[in-house]
């Protein structure tokens, strides 16, 4: 496997949205609930979530397959260098979306062999949402992603780096979670994120 992107695609202002960072507060959270002893994060990206964990005293190891990034490990998540069950909580963001949907199985079987408790995924899903937000006096905030279906889902077309989307044709949401249970995973929570809705969250249990 070779990175499809250049190393400073993951440096600047288009990469960095303020979406984007909504996201990573929420891939930080889900870990530090659960008040892991050992993590494992697959994909470096631009470093941010590992370093804020590692200054929060949470070990942390990272995996990536491009040097370039600096990881802990240099590796592929289809075949990761490391023990069974090593792991309190494997975290794999925005990640499996860049291999062929006929990997995405083998990789979750990686996920679930060296985690001993948690997997956290994130993935993009493009079916439509509408965003209800309303700050009612006394009563307080409401806050609803509601689905608003199409009569025909778009065709994903690789364009370089995503193989796959959820909630395009091939990929119903209900398809990705019979992968994630044919590995062995129970999905506690699924969930989109309010302020970005094109990153959905899974957070699994062994």
């Amino acid at each position: 496997m070779k990175p499809q992107v250049e190393s400073n695609h993951y440096f600047n202002k288009a990469y960095d949205t303020k979406e984007r960072f909504i996201s990573y507060w929420h891939q930080i959270n889900e870990i530090i609930k659960l008040n892991p002893k050992t993590v494992l994060e697959i994909g470096v990206g631009n470093g941010f979530v590992s370093k804020y964990l590692k200054e929060r005293k949470v070990n942390v190891l990272t995996l990536d397959i491009d040097k370039r990034l600096n990881p802990d490990v240099v590796g592929s998540v289809l075949n990761m260098p490391f023990s069974d069950e090593l792991f309190d909580v494997v975290a794999c963001y925005e990640v499996l979306e860049h291999l062929p949907f006929e990997n995405f199985s083998e990789a979750l079987s990686e996920i679930f062999r060296v985690s001993k408790s948690y997997a956290i995924l994130s993935l993009p899903d493009a079916s439509r949402v509408y965003r209800v937000y309303l700050q009612i006096p006394k009563i307080g905030i409401f806050k609803r992603l509601i689905p608003l279906p199409r009569l025909k889902n778009p065709i994903h077309k690789f364009g370089g780096e995503h193989y796959w989307e959820i909630g395009k044709v091939g990929y119903p949401l209900s398809k990705i979670i019979k992968e994630i249970q044919t590995a062995g995973f129970r999905v506690e929570k699924t969930y989109r994120v309010f302020e970005n809705p094109y990153h959905r969250f899974f957070i699994l249990k062994r």
